[in-house]
């Protein structure tokens, strides 16, 4: 039984409990009685308290049911497999769809297969009725955090685009995933190879209709910038000004050069945000020297709740476009 269900059957026997007390208390008195009104009345003010107490219930019960685990799904990769962990809403669909891209610290930890930051953003995004699929580009390779890899074999610009391609090749076969409303959001090393899929350059007639639209988190923008960097889709760049892992004034000469040959692209420069500003929870902080692969080499990261809050809402803007 679902967290929903059990819910659900715990109200329903508490109504009947209710409706077997007030008719007890009813039919107790005598019509002629003079307490009887006031019996009456005490009744009321007890259903008016109790279908209070079961709105509020029902409004924090669906707020606070957990997010389902998600399942792993294996999408064919050439000669190998890709794993990816699927959140979907209840239902058949089809659902909006959402490919996930992992930064350079990989999609999971020691004991849990989605990290808490990309688990956060699936919930939001399951919660407006999509579905999140997130592929694993490094422990489908049997590789961990790449942050601090001097000579990485999974690349943004090539492997993960190949993971990218494999993945909507996949979704395009799924009953329960609307073909048409496909979208991208990356973050980091996986923004950064969102903005190397959607160049016109890697589109593909193989598989229709392309992605319906794209989000990148902080990516490095250097190397596309200067390779005068276009989009076939519209793109969102969502970075903060203080981001000195990143570089802020490579997206924003990046965007503007691409205008008048592009799909639609936006970005917004948080000011006072670091990088990672979207997760939650986290103190600012400056990273340096040291064996943690899953942090970037130097810079600082962050939470900024603000840059936080505003981006949760222009994601879920762009995507309904």
């Amino acid at each position: 039984m679902s967290a929903g269900q059990t819910h659900r059957f715990v109200m329903n026997f508490r109504i009947w409990r209710m409706v077997a007390y007030c008719h007890g208390a009813l039919s107790s008195q005598h019509h002629d009685d003079p307490a009887n009104p006031m019996r009456l009345l005490s009744v009321i003010s007890f259903l008016t308290l109790f279908a209070m107490s079961f709105v509020v219930e029902s409004a924090f019960a669906v707020e606070a049911a957990p997010l389902p685990a998600p399942h792993q799904v294996d999408i064919p990769l050439g000669t190998g497999t890709l794993h990816a962990q699927l959140y979907k809403p209840d239902g058949d669909g089809p659902f909006p769809t959402v490919i996930g891209l992992h930064g350079c610290g990989g999609l999971g930890g020691h004991s849990e297969s989605v990290l808490p930051r990309y688990r956060d953003w699936a919930e939001q995004l399951v919660k407006t009725g999509h579905a999140v699929l997130l592929p694993d580009s490094y422990g489908s390779r049997e590789l961990g955090p790449q942050c601090r890899v001097k000579e990485r074999h999974v690349l943004a610009r090539r492997e993960r685009v190949a993971d990218i391609i494999a993945t909507r090749q996949w979704l395009v076969q799924q009953p329960w995933a609307a073909h048409g409303r496909i979208s991208l959001i990356g973050w980091a090393n996986g923004a950064s190879a969102l903005l190397w899929a959607v160049r016109p350059q890697l589109s593909s007639r193989s598989t229709e209709p392309d992605f319906r639209s794209a989000i990148a988190f902080y990516p490095d923008c250097r190397v596309s910038n200067g390779l005068g960097w276009s989009a076939r889709v519209p793109t969102l760049l969502l970075i903060g000004a203080k981001d000195d892992v990143s570089s802020p004034s490579a997206c924003r000469q990046m965007v503007d050069g691409a205008r008048g040959r592009s799909a639609l692209t936006r970005i917004e420069i948080y000011p006072g945000a670091p990088h990672d500003f979207d997760r939650a929870n986290l103190p600012l902080h400056a990273v340096g020297a040291g064996s943690d692969a899953t942090v970037p080499e130097h810079g600082h990261i962050g939470t900024d709740a603000d840059a936080r809050a505003d981006s949760q809402k222009r994601v879920a803007e762009w995507l309904a476009r």
